[in-house]
């Protein structure tokens, strides 16, 4: 099935964020996600997903236990199990990417203050 953001399953995140869902199996998830200029997720990790964040548009800045790493269109960063991270929009253009996983991020998700 060929997928797009009209017909790709969607859902909403944090203040006016988006995603949706290009591949969404236990072993791989790929996530179309688009932030809003000046947005946050939550600091959080993951015990058993790596993670490839591809830069589609914007930059993304994303703290890494501690480092703050700026990636641009066309780069990405890949953040492995374990990892402290928080994703942020920092500047005053979108940001749009893709989240590529595996294993899938479900119930594997802690958050952390």
């Amino acid at each position: 099935m060929i997928l797009s953001k009209t017909t790709a399953p969607h859902y909403t995140w944090g203040a006016g964020c988006d995603g949706w869902r290009w591949c969404d199996r236990p072993d791989l998830s790929v996530i179309r996600e688009a932030m809003p200029p000046h947005t946050t997720e939550t600091r959080h990790r993951h015990a058993h997903a790596r993670q490839v964040f591809h830069v589609l548009s914007g930059v993304l800045s994303m703290e890494c236990d501690g480092v703050l790493h700026h990636v641009g269109p066309d780069q990405a960063l890949e953040i492995a199990p374990g990892l402290p991270h928080q994703a942020r929009n920092d500047g005053d253009e979108p940001l749009e990417f893709l989240v590529i996983s595996a294993p899938s991020t479900r119930g594997d998700r802690d958050d952390l203050t």
